[in-house]
């Protein structure tokens, strides 16, 4: 599978900007057969961020929902202000 297909969008709502904002996650929606060394490859490759951890979750509406912390160094704040999310 692709670097480019394994994320399919980021996912913003409440939570996810309060985890953005205070635990430096971003929360994606990413290909149901995608692994976490998957993701965080493509995270990391995309983006061009450092990822601590993975954590992952299938939704009751069948996507794949993965939680993304990224490393001290790295800030989601600036990613997410950088693709216009924020």
């Amino acid at each position: 599978m692709s670097l480019e297909k394994t994320i399919i969008r980021i996912h913003m709502s409440e939570k996810a900007n309060r985890l953005l904002e205070e635990e430096n996650t971003l929360t994606l929606i990413v290909d149901r057969r995608a692994s976490k060394h998957q993701i965080k490859k493509a995270v990391e490759e995309i983006y061009g961020v450092k990822v601590a951890e993975v954590r992952t979750l299938i939704t009751s509406r069948g996507y794949k929902k993965a939680y993304v912390k990224l490393s001290p160094e790295s800030n989601a704040r600036d990613l997410a202000s950088r693709l216009g999310l924020i």
